[in-house]
Parts: structure tokens; sequence; C-alpha cells
């Protein structure tokens, strides 16, 4: 009962992936997520709810108590005009409670982490934007990691052979 409600709400239009930044995963060992709002522009919405963002090159900084999304790609909306448009690659403020953004500047100051951006996502008809706290890979770290990966994934279809 509880698998095909979860199925469902996956399959729901108001619960729906719109980007993921796939790179963030394997080049950073994750250790914490954040779900944030996202102060947007009209055509910023109507792109997204489109599919036209880029993750990839994104960051997040922490100024003046307030967190700010940089580098994230956001393409002009086609239907509107070049002045009523959005600046693709603006700086844009995440929402986030006071005391969850002085958790991850403590974080980011003793331990060397950065924040980046994991997905955005539709909840009901709101965006968000999914960060995770990261620490950076090195390139045997990240081998590792795809040995690893590889052997559950053998071990997955062997189980499933028998």
């Amino acid at each position: 009962m509880a698998k095909a409600k979860k199925q469902a709400r996956s399959a729901d239009p108001a619960h729906r992936l719109l980007a993921d930044n796939r790179l963030a995963r394997h080049q950073y060992e994750i250790l914490e997520t954040l779900e944030t709002g996202v102060e947007l522009l009209g055509t910023e919405v109507k792109s997204i709810r489109a599919g036209q963002v880029n993750l990839r090159d994104g960051f997040c900084l922490i100024r003046n108590g307030e967190m700010q999304l940089h580098n994230v790609h956001i393409s002009p909306h086609s239907y509107a005009g070049r002045y009523f448009n959005h600046d693709p690659l603006r700086v844009r403020k995440l929402l986030a409670h006071r005391r969850e953004i002085d958790r991850l500047r403590g974080a980011l100051d003793q331990k060397g982490l950065t924040l980046i951006p994991l997905n955005v996502h539709l909840k009901g008809s709101w965006l968000k934007v999914t960060i995770g706290l990261g620490k950076g890979r090195k390139l045997h770290d990240k081998r590792q990691e795809e040995r690893r990966k590889q052997d559950m994934k053998d071990a997955r279809a062997a189980i499933a052979r028998l």
C-alpha cells in the first residue's frame, strides 16, 4: 500500500524534478542536504518549468547573512521580449531560516566545505532548490566510489539471476 502511494506521488506533476546536478554527486561527497526556496522573477519561473536551467557550474555563498545562488544559468524565456526578460546568470537569493543559514556558515568556516545546488524541483506550486553541503573528492576517491557502485550493481545482477 505504501509503495503504491509513493509511486503515485512521484508521478504527481506537483512533485516533479525539473533539473538535476548529477556531476555534483560525482565530484563531491554530500554530507548534508537542505531544501530552500528561491527568489525568482516571472520569466525565470517560466523558463525553469520548461526545463531550461543548468546547475552544473553553480555554487552557493553566504554573504551578509543571506544565502545566494551563483553561476546557475536560467535561459531567457522564449516568449518574452528583451526588455521584460531576465539576466541568465544573475545572483539569486535563497530562502532559508536564520538558524539553518547560521549552522551552514559554521560548517563552511570550520571544515572548509562548500555548498552546491543539487536539484530544482516543484513542491506543489513552489519551486525549490536542494542544496548540498559537500566535501570535494580527490581522483582516487572518485575511482574508489565508481568501483564500489560497480560492485553493488554486479551483486544485484547476480542476485536477480538466481
